[in-house]
């Protein structure tokens, strides 16, 4: 039993050594081919279409002063955002992380009526026995249906209210800059 299968394996090694003789003195091997495309300069394709849209990408950013701020992290107990001032179109981020046993509430998202008063523009629920860690991505954007027409009506102090908690609120800013590409025409 133990010859046969020493002479199986003997004869496979045999027949791969072979093999490999054999594809190694073709000359028409795939592996010729590709040795020679790698050596080819690849020769870039002139289209109208995408020649014009970087134009125009490269006219946006040379017409803006935009800066991506670095960040400065706000905490309130388990909830963080990373900045105290954005750009319109930019996106706030939301940590949320550590929420205490069987604590959920809501964050309360307001938005500047006027200088005193503010409106809710949104709410996020968190709940620690579905999820104790999470992040959430906002983005404040122009919106007919809730009364949002002009870049005027994001700009100013928005607060971040922990509905059902002890935690004090955050606070940050929408500045008057625009982020590249972000659409500012009015919308009422």
């Amino acid at each position: 039993m133990n010859k046969a299968v020493g002479g199986v394996i003997g004869g496979v090694i045999v027949f791969a050594v072979i093999l490999g003789v054999i594809l190694s003195l073709n000359p028409d091997s795939d592996v010729a081919e590709v040795e020679d495309t790698l050596d080819k300069e690849i020769l870039p394709i002139d289209v109208p279409e995408i020649e014009e849209k970087l134009n125009e990408i490269e006219e946006i950013a040379n017409s803006t002063e935009y800066e991506i701020l670095e960040r400065e992290w706000q905490t309130s107990g388990p909830f963080q955002i990373d900045r105290k001032e954005y750009a319109i179109g930019e996106k706030i981020f939301i940590r949320i992380g550590g929420l205490q046993y069987l604590e959920k509430g809501q964050i309360a998202v307001m938005m500047p009526l006027n200088a005193t008063h503010q409106k809710v523009y949104l709410t996020i629920p968190f709940d620690e026995s579905k999820k104790s860690a999470f992040n959430y991505y906002l983005e404040p954007q122009l919106s007919a249906t809730r009364d949002i027409c002009s870049v005027n009506d994001l700009i100013g102090k928005w607060t971040l209210v922990f509905r059902g908690t002890e935690y004090q609120n955050l606070y940050f800013k929408i500045i008057d800059k625009v982020v590249p590409g972000t659409n500012v025409e009015p919308v009422c």
